[in-house]
């Protein structure tokens, strides 16, 4: 009899046990799921898919005139609607100018995050920030290394959606402890 008592102990225990595990099991693949699921963030991104036109002004030194171009643009959302892939073509100065940017929003950080790449140098900014939804603008900080003293500045970038069909990016970068306005993209959606 006691033998077959300790075994019916025993028995419950593992099964305590083991019911225990696989609930932590299920919250943790439950954790890994919201992970991994493109939420209203996403769909935020997704909403700028297409091809845009891009009208730049870009001040170089502030106390003179800034230099203007256009650039065409296409994004579309990649593997499986995680992440927002942009290329960019145009011209700077009289020279061909491509460029890579990937932005995502980290559903674990809460923060948007983003990676860009041109063919104007080596380095890839990384980026990141939050969401304001009450002026739909995205602000993004980074730092990258200034190519004429090898110092790393810090850089501040906000892009607005003003409506279904217009957005506007400001790129801000910080030299001598003072933000300044360095360059602003109109997009208008063709």
């Amino acid at each position: 009899m006691k033998k077959t008592t300790l075994f019916l102990l025993a028995c419950i225990c593992f099964m305590n046990i083991a019911e225990r595990a696989m609930a932590q099991d299920a919250d943790a693949m439950k954790k890994w799921m919201d992970y991994m699921t493109p939420g209203d963030m996403h769909k935020i991104l997704a909403s700028s898919n297409g091809k845009w036109t891009e009208d730049i002004t870009m001040w170089m030194d502030p106390g003179q005139p800034p230099m203007k171009s256009t650039s065409v643009s296409e994004y579309k959302m990649v593997l499986g609607g995680r992440y927002q892939q942009g290329n960019i073509t145009g011209s700077f100065n009289g020279t061909p100018f491509e460029a890579l940017s990937i932005i995502g929003y980290d559903n674990m950080k809460k923060v948007f995050i983003s990676s860009w790449m041109d063919n104007m140098g080596t380095g890839i900014l990384n980026s990141e920030g939050p969401y304001d939804a009450a002026t739909k603008t995205i602000t993004l900080i980074g730092t990258e290394t200034d190519p004429m003293s090898g110092k790393e500045i810090k850089m501040r970038e906000t892009i607005k959606t003003v409506d279904d069909n217009t957005q506007v990016m400001v790129l801000y970068i910080t030299t001598d402890g003072k933000e300044v306005k360095n360059m602003e993209i109109k997009m208008k959606r063709m």
